[in-house]
């Protein structure tokens, strides 16, 4: 019999998950883990809409700008962070909430034994990237490990440069890392999905943005500009206004792209999220009926 139980709250971005993540979190009186791969950078708070300090004096945060841009992080390292976290905590309850995808099957069914990459390949692949292009790092990645050169986003640097670290650190294919079995966790998972009508989410996706520009987002990307070849400023919003900062678009175009964007990765998150059967989903501001489907489930983990 498993004495705890994790929460997991998550759902597309721009959906709402904050606010009902923190109404749920005061009602039983627990922190929030943040699964949130880029809020973990103190220095973008408000292009990643990271919870705001008020936010935080309602119910506490781990892993909230807790890293800066040049921090090594991943998946698997959130895995064991948050693990240990769960241990620590003397609640039955824990609430795990954000819309990273690897980050929340990290915490839930383990991810692979992956070494962790040396700095000096991390350089290396980093100038090679830089200097070579995404493409030729895609060719590369073909010639070294054809199957997962099959699977990979190539349209994604950060995976196709981190399978190519793994290959070359190791001289094995990065597929032979991958077993993709489940891990047994020594608590319950309850999952809580949240979403809204496909045009409300894009309406509140399109207003946050603008929102985030007034709040001084452009000033901000001004800030990290200068570091703007690290792979943690790879994400939306940043690589717009790079451009806009760089003169190769305007300031419209740029927050137009950063709104289509953030709405095709919130389709993306939506196909992952699919592919889970043990997700149940609700409107964000239904708290009541999350409370009471979470307090059944709690009294009957085994269904």
């Amino acid at each position: 019999m498993k004495d705890k139980t994790l929460i997991v709250i998550t759902g597309p971005t721009g959906v709402g998950k904050t606010e009902t993540t923190l109404r749920i979190a005061e009602h039983f009186k627990v922190p929030v883990i943040n699964a949130d791969s880029r809020q973990i950078f103190h220095e973008i708070p408000i292009g990643t809409a990271a919870p705001t300090d008020e936010q935080q004096r309602r119910v506490p945060h781990y892993f909230v700008g807790n890293h800066h841009l040049e921090d090594y992080y991943s998946a698997s390292l959130f895995e064991q962070d948050v693990l240990n976290i769960i241990h620590q905590q003397s609640s039955p309850i824990s609430i795990l909430s954000g819309g990273s995808m690897m980050y929340i099957d990290a915490v839930c069914k383990g991810i692979d034994d992956i070494p962790t990459i040396r700095p000096d390949i991390r350089d290396e692949m980093r100038r090679r990237l830089e200097d070579e292009g995404l493409a030729a790092m895609c060719e590369l990645l073909k010639a070294l490990d054809p199957e997962h050169w099959a699977a990979v986003d190539r349209n994604n640097p950060r995976r196709v440069i981190h399978a190519l670290e793994i290959c070359i650190q190791t001289g094995k294919p990065y597929t032979c890392f991958r077993s993709n079995t489940v891990k047994e966790r020594p608590f319950n998972i309850i999952k809580i999905g949240l979403n809204r009508p496909r045009e409300e989410l894009y309406g509140r996706i399109n207003q946050r943005v603008i929102q985030m520009i007034e709040a001084g987002m452009i000033e901000e990307a001004l800030d990290v500009y200068p570091k703007k070849g690290l792979n943690s400023l790879n994400t939306v919003g940043y690589k717009e206004l790079f451009d806009y900062i760089d003169g190769l678009t305007t300031l419209e175009e740029a927050v137009s792209k950063i709104q289509s964007n953030t709405r095709r990765y919130a389709r993306k998150q939506m196909t992952w999220y699919k592919r889970d059967k043990d997700f149940s989903w609700f409107a964000p501001d239904n708290i009541e009926e999350i409370l009471n489907y979470i307090q059944t489930t709690l009294q009957n983990p085994s269904k």
